[in-house]
């Protein structure tokens, strides 16, 4: 069974959506989100990212940060942008991108599911980027931005999802970026008892498909809150966190592509011809940017040329759930023993491009010296991250970039009454 549970959500006001509602925290920098919020003060990077207020010279991690952003959340409540649900209800997200929609449902889950592993997992955290989360969660009091999880499709679920968008939408506004998000509230007693009875019934288990340092932040909140309590029930609001969840066939994973500084001492001949231990490589430039069309097949870019390269058989465990995946195809076989980057989690020498922003994007870094070496990936698909979860196994880093990402401020929790 999976557990789920409404809550009285603090959600936007419907006309203010669109200048409210901003990208999740953790897709834009310090410098990106200053930009994005420059001469809006209703943006909700400021309650989501407040060091974006604070010179680039001050500590992040500073506690006057986290206290801006619970100032800044608590302003938003008495302009009224942000205003709080009376009872407790469930919400409906669709998002639609180029003609693609993907709906799911916010809704809170158990940070003991999530601590034995009902929750299924495929990354690895960094100590310090939970911290941060769970220092904002404890500061604000609040969870402001919903994990994105994923579970099997099942058929009843999809049906009772379509005849609650039959109803028109309390939020329906096209962000920036061109994604329109679309927001139901289901108040209804008989619809929220049943999305909990059929969660509870019908999917085994839930998959954390983005957000993995949230969901390990709501972990540690928990932990530090049982520790502080001792007439801990299981029931209080720290036990659970915000989460949204789309069934595995709703989701659209893009590339997450990677760049290195420079050639680890080679020329490009020189690694051109020592790839081709384990790869097939056309030593022909393409005429066109390599963006790879099936699994195993990769771009690469350097001094203004593409060139592509096609894994080898017998160069990986196609029967390994990790090894099989390109990102460790590629690391394994060329980026760790030829350019000489062995732990990408931690290398200052790589770095990692969403697939959102397309191939020129590496063509722009390569080209303006940053880098010296670029790489374009086919996606990783959601079966492949299920199979690794349930494995219990852990992805390469950067593995997967969900589009369209969910839009923060919709709705958010509160850990108060």
């Amino acid at each position: 069974m999976s557990v789920i549970r409404p809550f009285r959500g603090l959600r936007v006001r419907p006309d203010a959506a669109q200048r409210v509602t901003s990208p999740p925290y953790d897709t834009l920098s310090v410098a990106e989100a200053r930009v994005m919020a420059d001469g809006n003060p209703d943006s909700y990077l400021r309650i989501d990212k407040p060091e974006l207020e604070f010179p680039d010279t001050f500590n992040p991690y500073d506690p006057k940060v986290y206290e801006r952003g619970r100032d800044n959340l608590a302003g938003f409540q008495s302009r009224g942008l942000l205003v709080r649900d009376q009872h407790e209800c469930f919400y409906l997200y669709r998002e639609t991108m180029n003609g693609r929609r993907q709906t799911g449902l916010l809704a809170l889950t158990s940070v003991e599911e999530y601590n034995t592993g009902k929750i299924k997992k495929h990354e690895h955290t960094r100590p310090e980027k939970v911290n941060d989360r769970a220092t904002h969660i404890l500061t604000t009091q609040s969870q402001a931005s919903p994990v994105l999880s994923t579970f099997k499709w099942n058929a009843e679920i999809a049906g009772l999802f379509e005849s609650i968008q039959k109803n028109p939408p309390l939020v329906d506004f096209v962000a920036p970026d061109g994604v329109r998000h679309e927001f139901w509230v289901i108040g209804d007693p008989q619809t929220v008892t049943r999305l909990v009875d059929l969660f509870a019934t019908k999917i085994d288990c839930l998959y954390i498909a983005d957000g993995h340092h949230r969901s390990e932040a709501a972990s540690e909140v928990g932990r530090r809150m049982r520790e502080k309590n001792p007439r801990h029930t299981g029931s209080e609001p720290y036990n659970y966190f915000l989460n949204g969840l789309f069934a595995d066939r709703e989701l659209f994973i893009m590339p997450y592509n990677r760049v290195i500084r420079d050639l680890n001492g080679r020329t490009l001949s020189q690694l051109l011809d020592e790839a081709q231990k384990g790869f097939d490589v056309d030593l022909t430039p393409s005429p066109s940017a390599a963006s790879p069309s099936d699994q195993h097949s990769f771009g690469l870019y350097a001094e203004g040329k593409w060139y592509r390269l096609k894994a080898r058989g017998g160069s990986f465990d196609a029967h390994h759930p990790v090894t099989s995946i390109d990102a460790a195809i590629l690391s394994d076989n060329l980026i760790s023993p030829l350019l000489g980057v062995h732990n990408p989690r931690t290398d200052k020498r790589i770095d990692f491009v969403g697939g959102i922003r397309g191939v020129k994007e590496l063509e722009r870094l390569v080209d303006s010296g940053q880098f010296k070496i670029a790489f374009s990936l086919y996606p990783t698909s959601i079966t492949q991250l299920l199979t690794v979860a349930d494995a219990g196994e852990v992805m390469p880093p950067k593995s997967t970039w969900f589009e369209p990402k969910l839009r923060s401020g919709l709705v958010l929790n509160l850990l108060t009454d």
